[in-house]
């Protein structure tokens, strides 16, 4: 209320003190007597047009005629009449004089003549916008004599006006009069102010003011002759000075002529209906009309009609007028997307348009909708925002990213669709260095790591490289937490061979991130396990690695050396092949699907001499048997899920993300575990084992033994309870000769390949050790054998001595003494 007393008070300056608009500079042409004006709102500062008309006195025809045109317009609302918004009447003073003024104030529009400068269209775009235009006038005039039988009386080109989206639309109301054929009455509009009319615009029965002529004519008769004059004027690019010109029709298209001569028809009675222009003239039928037509009336078409239409869309738009794609194509096209009633396959549309626009209009027109279609439930425009998203994602800003494509976004991590996950993942190229540090270590890594066992193992791959990729975008304790238990302990022991192959880029590629004591202890001993991989790419990739790290720890040797110590650990070591395309790589396995045979390739080749065995998790109570994995199906998870990668922030994650184990940080590495010592052995070897039918038997060691640790200085064991089963050569178990005093004891002793097969002397070992209490199988040992020692591999068990050879014969005699 007060900022419209202010208005009242203060003025405009130029115009009205009660107008709340500012008027600005006038336009060079505009109808009659009136003056067109652009203008601005004084509340919210849009953009208006203003239309002004003076005179001397209160009672001057001109104004007469210009209350009739307000009252009209205010009245009749049509998609191609001009929209009225406001109008006032004002006393001005003029100097010494004072003048009467009317202003309309209509949406902001421009004259058609000036547009048409402005376009500056040619050859076929020209003739299909102004197929468009003509279009739209017809449509007003048609609406104007049949269904609400009146009469515009001067249909020109000086009585269109452009809206900003280029369409065209009718004004110019002061003769618009109502028609009626039984009225001998004679003080209508059209009769009191056809003096307006230009002599070179009136037909022949309005020139010799034949009034029953008139009455009994169609009341498109006038308007009909109008039409002609426009198209006239269009295509011959200059203003009609007298009737006589319209006979030159080498301007108008042959596909027009026809009807361009029926609308000059010199019998009213035969003048072309404009209904009939439209819907009967072949000019009209061209890519633009029917395009747009097709866009407008979307909500009634079905969704074959719409997938088909949008699919052709993109190339489609190449061939139309381009000023009027983005500025009448464009919007429609974001109004449909954004209110759902166009398909997926828009998007690719609207982002092809889109790229033809500046970087601060392509702001303001596309990216809005963009922005509100990532809240979008249907699952094929979530699939085609991800599929383009490099097209876009520059433009968002960190702010937009953060707090409404993201959130959205990560939807799609757990999506059931093994493809949209992917697409997911992919984005996150682009979106990641757009996030803050708390949606990174609380949100994104989070989902990252369900994704590195996910069943797909394309998926797992992508992780791990997309991991590599975003690591510069990490903080310094995040990526400690992170990177090396993500890399070495899920990606190097991955059954899928790319997976692997991965792990190795990703840390080469991240190797300015580790100081030496973790390249020493945690992740050189990863690779050299690499080198003896089944697939020949990841031993490639694992030598080439080794290689680099290798070279690093000269590099600090030698500055130990000579005292200096302020070393990076990437600092000039050259990157191994590969490395530089890491992010190209990624991008082009994401479609990658692994199969099965693909997937167990390396258990496969490890089930081959493996047998199956049962060991005791030391830092567990339960033990985890390890079949054989060449004879059962791929796990859905092909990495342990025991650990995660960090205990990152919770709060912006729902639902299981509190209860599963999902970051890094659960993976510490545990207690290096020290060698069987030679006593362990001993006591081991003095306790024989009874062999099982069962493939699946499994032994037990005293937990005396298999918890021993290493000193408090030792490294910890990166593998741990989620280390794949060491390769196992020997079909059964074996028996175990201590190593060598010059030997130091291995990870790998318990399993050891078996000795040669030659007669051997047994351990002399303590009797006090001959029968633990402790012992399960103690109960059930054989007596200890009193023949002639045999080879070890014919034994049946552990005992100081081989088995007995009547051992056999004496159950045989049992067995049958019993039957």
């Amino acid at each position: 209320m007060f900022k419209f007393l202010k208005g009242v008070v203060g003025g405009s300056g130029t115009g009205p003190k009660d107008l709340p608009y500012n008027i600005g500079e006038p336009y060079p042409s505009a109808w009659g007597s009136w003056t067109h004006q652009r203008g601005t709102s004084k509340e919210d500062g849009s953009s208006v047009s203003i239309f002004s008309l003076s005179g001397s006195s209160s009672q001057d025809g001109h104004l007469a005629a210009g209350r009739n045109g307000v009252k009209r317009l205010r009245t009749v609302r049509h998609p191609n009449i001009l929209s009225f918004l406001h109008s006032s009447e004002a006393e001005i003073s003029d100097g010494s004089t004072m003048k009467h003024t009317i202003y309309i104030v209509t949406e902001p529009v421009m004259p058609l003549s000036e547009k048409i400068k402005e376009l500056n269209l040619t050859g076929t775009q020209r003739d299909e916008y102004f197929a468009w235009g003509l279009h739209q006038i017809s449509k007003a005039v048609s609406f104007l004599n049949n269904d609400c039988k009146l009469v515009h009386g001067n249909v020109c080109l000086a009585s269109v006006v452009v809206t900003p989206t280029l369409d065209w639309k009718l004004h110019a109301f002061d003769v618009l009069s109502e028609f009626d054929g039984n009225s001998e009455a004679s003080n209508s509009a059209m009769l009191q102010y056809e003096w307006l009319i230009g002599s070179q615009y009136k037909p022949m029965e309005l020139v010799k003011s034949d009034w029953g002529s008139i009455r009994k004519s169609p009341p498109w008769a006038i308007d009909s002759w109008g039409l002609g004059c426009l198209i006239y004027e269009l295509f011959s690019g200059m203003k009609l000075s007298k009737t006589e010109e319209l006979r030159n029709t080498s301007f108008i298209p042959k596909s027009l002529l026809p009807d361009y001569q029926r609308l000059l028809s010199s019998t009213p009675s035969r003048r072309l209906n404009p209904l009939k222009l439209i819907d009967n003239s072949e000019y009209f039928h061209n890519k633009l009309v029917e395009t747009i037509q097709f866009m407008e009336i979307l909500n009634l078409k079905d969704s074959v009609e719409k997938d088909s239409f949008f699919r052709k869309l993109p190339n489609l738009a190449e061939q139309l007028p381009r000023q009027i794609v983005l500025k009448k194509l464009l919007p429609l096209l974001s109004s449909a997307l954004e209110f759902g009633s166009a398909a997926a396959p828009a998007l690719t549309a609207l982002l092809k348009m889109g790229s033809w626009l500046s970087t601060e209009e392509f702001n303001i027109k596309v990216l809005p909708t963009i922005v509100k279609l990532f809240a979008s439930n249907d699952r094929a425009i979530r699939v085609a925002l991800l599929q383009h998203i490099d097209q876009f994602g520059e433009s968002l800003s960190s702010q937009i990213v953060d707090e409404q494509v993201f959130p959205h976004v990560a939807n799609g991590f757990a999506d059931t669709s093994a493809f949209l996950r992917e697409l997911t993942l992919k984005s996150m190229l682009v979106l990641a260095p757009k996030l803050s540090q708390r949606t990174i270590s609380g949100s994104l890594l989070k989902y990252l790591s369900k994704l590195q066992v996910d069943e797909e193992p394309a998926i797992r791959t992508n992780t791990t490289i997309l991991l590599g990729n975003i690591a510069s975008y990490l903080n310094e304790a995040t990526r400690k937490r992170v990177l090396i238990n993500a890399f070495t302990v899920r990606a190097l022991r991955d059954t899928f061979s790319p997976a692997r192959a991965a792990g190795i880029m990703a840390l080469s590629a991240t190797i300015s991130y580790y100081d030496m004591a973790e390249i020493s202890t945690r992740i050189l001993p990863n690779i050299v396990v690499l080198t003896s991989d089944p697939d020949g790419d990841v031993r490639t990739k694992a030598f080439q690695a080794i290689d680099q790290f290798l070279l690093i720890a000269k590099q600090h040797h030698e500055k130990l050396i000579t005292g200096d110590t302020n070393e990076t650990a990437g600092t000039g070591v050259p990157s191994i092949a590969g490395n530089a395309s890491l992010l190209g790589w990624a991008m082009s396995s994401l479609t990658l699907k692994g199969k099965a045979s693909e997937h167990g390739s390396l258990a496969s080749a490890n089930a081959t001499t493996t047998p199956d065995l049962t060991t005791s998790n030391p830092s567990s109570d339960t033990a985890s048997s390890a079949v054989n994995i060449s004879d059962q199906p791929r796990p859905s998870s092909p990495t342990s899920t025991d650990g995660g990668w960090g205990e990152a922030d919770s709060g912006l994650l729902q639902e299981d993300h509190d209860t599963d184990k999902e970051g890094w940080d659960d993976i510490e590495p545990l207690e290096e575990q020290k060698p069987p010592s030679l006593a362990s052995i001993q006591a081991a070897q003095q306790r024989p084992v009874v062999h099982q039918k069962s493939q699946n038997t499994s032994f037990s060691q005293p937990k005396t033994a298999a918890t021993r640790t290493s000193k408090a200085g030792d490294e910890d064991d990166l593998w741990g309870p989620v280390a794949v089963p060491a390769p196992r050569t020997v079909p059964h178990i074996v028996n175990v000769q201590p190593a060598a005093p010059k030997e130091d004891d291995g990870l790998w002793g318990s399993i050891a390949v078996a000795p040669p097969k030659t007669t051997s002397r047994p351990l002399k070992t303590k009797a006090s050790a001959a029968l633990d209490d402790s012992d399960p199988w103690a109960a059930i040992a054989a007596p200890p054998p009193t023949t002639k020692a045999k080879p070890l591999s014919l034994g049946r068990g552990r005992g100081t001595k081989p088995a007995s050879a009547r051992l056999g014969a004496q159950r045989i005699d049992r067995n049958s003494s019993g039957s």
